[in-house]
């Protein structure tokens, strides 16, 4: 289990965590379908982003820019750097609350401790060291599945709803669905894999880009087949016990104007017990910890690439100045975010926005690279694979359009 466990763990830091809880106070039961119908979507676009890095030996940006126009490849970065620098900040809001709910203290203060100790862990920590500390980091998650052991869970009830959805045309339903899709698919988890594929070629011994040492390619397409499903699975899993937990704590006592995952977590006090509260605030500072340096180290690689810079976890400081900069300035201005004025759930909202604009070009361009003789030359997707990668481009597209439909709703 390698970079395909890390993303999906990832795609559950806070503010996924707070999506999932609002959807299961507001909506109870009803909306546990989409997490299953996105699981093999997001299963194929990340190993689709995987194949490429792996066969190619160059991130997502650096192939985007050797293929097509450098002015789109800069916009769809810029607006990337931006959605995550936004999401980084309302995760460290997120985890500082949770830690003053469970000891009191500063706020605020526990937002820069949390933000410079991700900083330092990334800049300084060595590369293969570092990555056992995220997939360590992954085991927080379970916080969430024993929540719904701990209540009542009625299990039953549970499969019908995820067998025979109820789908409602109206629009909180729909801005929801929207909502949940953007969460669990994001641009960021592209990069993030590509480069971390990469950044395996570098640390294992013996390992070469595919296209230059076709001899290995088929013991590591099953490697990233089965580290991607089951890293995706394990966060569509977590996505759902919560989804679960607050409906049948929160929804069945009528608490459904849920904005964050603190307000999840002290909602959840007096209804379930302080247990259940003091399990799901830990998980949403476990999980922080884990989506920190992986929001801040998807930009990085994502501007570097596109800039021609030295980057990589694996290089030393001094090697890659400028990607480790990028690390710190935009974990620098996360922070900064929760000392000023600006309202972190409408800045959250703006980052959904954003991912949800980038998210379409960048999944149209990775199927038309990853199916391309000139790109992956005998490596290109297979029929399987690429029909439900276009699948899931097309839903994207369609959420994205939805997401602008419902505006303001």
């Amino acid at each position: 289990m390698g970079p395909g466990l890390i993303t999906g763990a990832s795609d559950d830091d806070p503010s996924g965590i707070a999506t999932y809880s609002q959807a299961g106070a507001q909506f109870g039961f009803s909306l546990g379908w989409v997490i299953l119908f996105s699981l093999p979507l997001l299963c194929a676009i990340q190993e689709v982003s995987a194949r490429i890095g792996r066969v190619t030996g160059r991130g997502l940006a650096g192939v985007i820019k050797l293929h097509f126009p450098r002015p789109v490849l800069v916009l769809l970065v810029g607006l990337l750097v931006v959605a995550n620098t936004i999401n980084l900040g309302a995760d460290l809001g997120a985890m500082a609350a949770a830690l003053k709910l469970l000891i009191g203290g500063p706020q605020l203060a526990y937002v820069a401790a949390f933000g410079l100790a991700s900083v330092l862990l990334e800049v300084f920590m060595r590369y293969s060291r570092y990555v056992s500390v995220l997939k360590w980091l992954t085991l927080s998650l379970f916080a969430y599945v024993a929540v719904a052991f701990v209540v009542k869970t009625p299990w039953s009830t549970v499969g019908y709803h995820l067998l025979t959805p109820n789908i409602a045309f109206e629009a909180k339903y729909l801005t929801m669905v929207v909502a949940i899709l953007g969460t669990t698919i994001s641009p960021y988890l592209f990069f993030w894999q590509a480069e971390e594929e990469v950044e395996e070629v570098k640390e294992r011994a013996g390992a070469i880009p595919l296209i230059r040492a076709p001899d290995q390619a088929k013991s590591e397409f099953q490697r990233i087949r089965i580290d991607t499903y089951v890293g995706m699975a394990f966060a569509h899993l977590v996505a759902l016990f919560i989804i679960i937990s607050t409906a049948v704590t929160l929804h069945a006592h009528g608490v459904t104007d849920i904005q964050t995952s603190a307000e999840a977590a002290l909602a959840l006090k007096p209804i379930a017990g302080p247990f259940v509260f003091l399990v799901f605030a830990l998980g949403i500072i476990g999980t922080g910890l884990l989506g920190l340096p992986i929001l801040a180290g998807s930009a990085a690689f994502a501007l570097g690439e596109t800039f021609g810079w030295h980057v990589g976890l694996a290089r030393k400081p001094r090697r890659a100045p400028a990607f480790y900069a990028t690390i710190a300035v935009a974990t620098l201005v996360g922070i900064g975010l929760n000392f000023s004025a600006i309202d972190p759930i409408k800045a959250l909202f703006w980052s959904a926005v954003v991912n949800g604009v980038v998210a379409t070009p960048i999944m149209v361009m990775m199927m038309v690279l990853s199916s391309s003789k000139k790109v992956m030359g005998d490596f290109t997707l297979p029929t399987g694979l690429k029909l439900v990668g276009w699948a899931a481009t097309a839903v994207m597209a369609l959420a994205s359009i939805g997401m602008f439909a419902t505006w303001g709703t």
